[in-house]
């Protein structure tokens, strides 16, 4: 339904003078679903994020938050997102209860409602016990926590977070993993992150900026489907030549790796292994070693965001464009 979609970026670009960062993306959040966005450096990711929180107009297209246009009506739009930069921005010498109460009060929240929404976001962010403690004095985890406190302080539709795990311990990581998890219940999450894993771990759906242009998009169940094995690499004590190999049933190609390794690439409806071990036998090519070869979710990043080094220096400029905007 439309009224589930709390984000819906709609074709929109943004220019510095003639250089374009991001050119004509669009896509939906919907209420409950975390979505990943990475892109490598200089892709335009933090222009697109800027433009989501407001912070920076786009030349062209639309930004609706919770149905508010965000150029029409900034003020009222920007009511219904939670923000957390890379770096939290938080007041160090505050207690927690100090900088909750600031923060309920600079998104409008009622003097009545205050205490009763600051006792709720330290409840679910595990902030409870901790309210008269100097925020100077937390952990990195805590503060990572106090940050995501005061960007769902106000119950916004929808949060976004930058990096939001960067410097943490394992066991804060599967702690904020766990919290992240639990806000997509009640709102639509944008989670910025360099660290592929947690993608896996934590989204629904990711998306992949590269130059500008948003050349990936698709659930993580879809992602995962790509990763699996396609090719079976074979090691042989008395190899054939490749082409031999290649006319084994359903393998598709052969490639010479070395020390008599090869990769055979087939198709992943299919499994040669069996023919493979057959025909290694009834020709005695000794094989010692067979196994499938996965994808990585890094190699899929790699293969869709690697550029031609001639396309270098656009991304430089591409970069330094949105170290501007940052």
């Amino acid at each position: 339904m439309q009224n589930d979609i709390y984000v819906s970026v709609k074709q929109i670009s943004r220019y510095y003078g003639t250089q374009c960062a991001v050119h004509n993306v669009s896509f939906d959040v919907k209420r409950g679903e975390v979505l990943g966005f990475l892109g490598p450096n200089g892709a335009g990711k933090s222009t697109t994020m800027a433009m989501i929180t407001g912070n920076l107009a786009p030349s062209a297209g639309q930004i609706l938050i919770n149905g508010i246009d965000i150029l029409d009506k900034p003020k009222d739009a920007k009511a219904h997102i939670g923000f957390l930069p890379e770096q939290p921005p938080l007041y160090r010498d505050f207690t927690v209860d100090e900088y909750l109460r600031f923060c309920a009060k600079l998104n409008r929240i009622s003097k009545k409602a205050v205490k009763s929404a600051v006792d709720t976001v330290k409840a679910r962010c595990g902030l409870t016990d901790v309210g008269k403690r100097l925020i100077d004095n937390l952990s990195k985890g805590y503060q990572q926590r106090v940050g995501i406190a005061q960007a769902i302080v106000h119950s916004p539709a929808v949060v976004i977070l930058d990096e939001p795990t960067v410097g943490l311990d394992p066991i804060q990581i599967r702690e904020i993993r766990h919290l992240i998890r639990e806000l997509s219940g009640e709102h639509s999450v944008i989670l910025s992150t360099h660290i592929l894993p947690e993608i896996q771990v934590t989204c629904d759906r990711v998306q992949i900026l590269n130059k500008g242009k948003l050349v990936l998009s698709d659930t993580v169940a879809g992602i995962e489907q790509q990763m699996k094995a396609s090719s079976l690499v074979v090691a042989l004590k008395h190899p054939p030549e490749a082409s031999e190999l290649a006319h084994i049933p359903q393998v598709s190609s052969a490639t010479l790796l070395e020390n008599g390794r090869f990769r055979l690439v087939y198709d992943p409806h299919t499994n040669p292994a069996e023919h493979v071990v057959q025909a290694a036998v009834e020709n005695n090519w000794g094989l010692y070693e067979i196994f499938p070869e996965k994808r990585s979710l890094e190699q899929i990043f790699v293969d869709i965001t690697t550029s031609e080094k001639e396309d270098a220096p656009d991304s430089e400029h591409k970069q330094n464009a949105e170290n501007q905007a940052a």
